[in-house]
């Protein structure tokens, strides 16, 4: 379930689209499957319905999803990161680990949550 955050600085069809990505990434969304039609995702989230058109068309553009035209969304497969997204990602999780050295984390509590992640995609993916 996608949860907003009104009070958020982050425009609400980012988070939308946020929400949408991180059910593809778990797993609970997966290749094909029809996503909900933008009217009842606006009514479930109580959002404008060209908010969720937004979120949809941003997830299209990303590769995330394809349209159907008079059938709906739906899920596309993963798609191939570029250098350019690959190398911010990096940055972000490099980042992230100097923030939590900083913060007194030890190296053996970071490497559990990466081989915890890792183990979840291995087990998503079989």
């Amino acid at each position: 379930m996608i949860k907003l955050d009104y009070k958020s600085d982050k425009p609400i069809h980012e988070q939308i689209a946020q929400g949408m990505k991180e059910l593809v990434i778990c797993g609970a969304l997966v290749k094909d499957e029809q996503l909900p039609s933008v009217r009842d995702l606006a009514v479930s989230l109580t959002v404008n319905p060209n908010t969720v058109q937004r979120a949809y068309k941003d997830l299209e553009a990303e590769g995330i999803i394809y349209t159907i035209r008079g059938k709906g969304n739906f899920v596309a497969s993963v798609p191939q990161a570029d250098r350019r997204t690959l190398d911010t990602l990096y940055g972000v999780l490099e980042q992230t680990v100097k923030e939590l050295l900083f913060y007194g984390e030890e190296k053996q509590s970071l490497e559990n949550v990466l081989h915890r992640v890792f183990e979840e995609g291995v087990k998503e993916n079989d």
